[in-house]
């Protein structure tokens, strides 16, 4: 395990951890004295020990956004693209015609709103509308934890994805001020890493001291991982790319170059 892998997992260790004390702790926030005859229960009738017990849990709202801010930076590296879900159990919809069980978020809870009736006599929906909204929050980041622990975890992947977002829109802006090679030249570099490392994950052993776009490109094609669309697609990505590293052959066009850019952005998200 890399140091950074480690990190990653030490740090969701944590945050589930605490995820978990936070969950006990909204419990009790909402339940009160049901919540702690439970613990009483559990732990055989003890009321010293389940008084000492719920002594260490956390405040809930005074917890809950420091775990939320560390969980979301975690999640947006590990898991990307459950961190838009992740986020919808604590932010409520812009538009909300009513506030609904269904639509009652963290957020709220923190808020302490509640929505009652004829004159607060009745309880349209309250605080424990958001717990199973943590849960969900807290699972979410288990599921990270599981998946950073998998032996298909492609951590590396992950984490060059910034990077290369941004050597991609800087050739964009090559592109745009008419740098057309120097544009293509960086989106094949771009592709090259990244095929290069779609093998590394599945086990594709590399042979050529100096493998280019086409090369890396039939390897995955011959080892299954890409369709022959995808094979098409890539090799005419090379083609425009050449065209950029051979000074004596023709100048690319800038329709090229744009395919060229649109195209590196579309292999790094379907290519895996």
């Amino acid at each position: 395990m890399s140091e950074r892998t480690k990190k990653f997992s030490e740090e969701l260790d944590r945050l589930i951890s605490e995820g978990d004390a936070l969950y006990l702790a909204i419990r009790l926030d909402h339940y009160g004295k049901e919540f702690e005859k439970q613990v009483e229960a559990s732990l055989g009738n003890d009321k010293t020990k389940a008084k000492e017990y719920i002594s260490k849990l956390p405040d809930f709202r005074e917890s809950y956004q420091k775990w939320y801010s560390r969980a979301q930076a975690v999640i947006k590296q590990v898991i990307p693209d459950r961190l838009s879900d992740f986020n919808s159990y604590f932010e409520y919809p812009r538009v909300r015609k009513e506030i609904t069980f269904q639509n009652y978020m963290v957020r709220d809870y923190l808020q302490g709103l509640n929505i009652t009736r004829n004159y607060g006599r009745d309880t349209v929906v309250d605080g424990s509308a958001a717990i199973p909204e943590f849960e969900q929050q807290l699972n979410i980041v288990k599921a990270a934890k599981e998946t950073l622990d998998s032996t298909l975890m492609d951590l590396k992947g992950v984490l060059q994805a910034d990077l290369f977002d941004s050597e991609i829109e800087s050739a964009g802006a090559l592109a745009k001020a008419g740098y057309l090679r120097a544009s293509g030249a960086i989106c094949g570099v771009v592709i090259e890493k990244h095929l290069s490392h779609v093998c590394n994950t599945h086990g594709i052993t590399v042979r050529k001291k100096n493998p280019g776009i086409s090369d890396l490109n039939q390897l995955l094609r011959d080892g299954g991982i890409t369709t022959v669309p995808q094979w098409r697609f890539i090799q005419h990505l090379a083609d425009i790319r050449n065209l950029c590293d051979h000074a004596k052959g023709r100048e690319p066009t800038k329709e090229e170059i744009d395919d060229l850019v649109a195209g590196s952005e579309k292999v790094l998200k379907t290519v895996f």
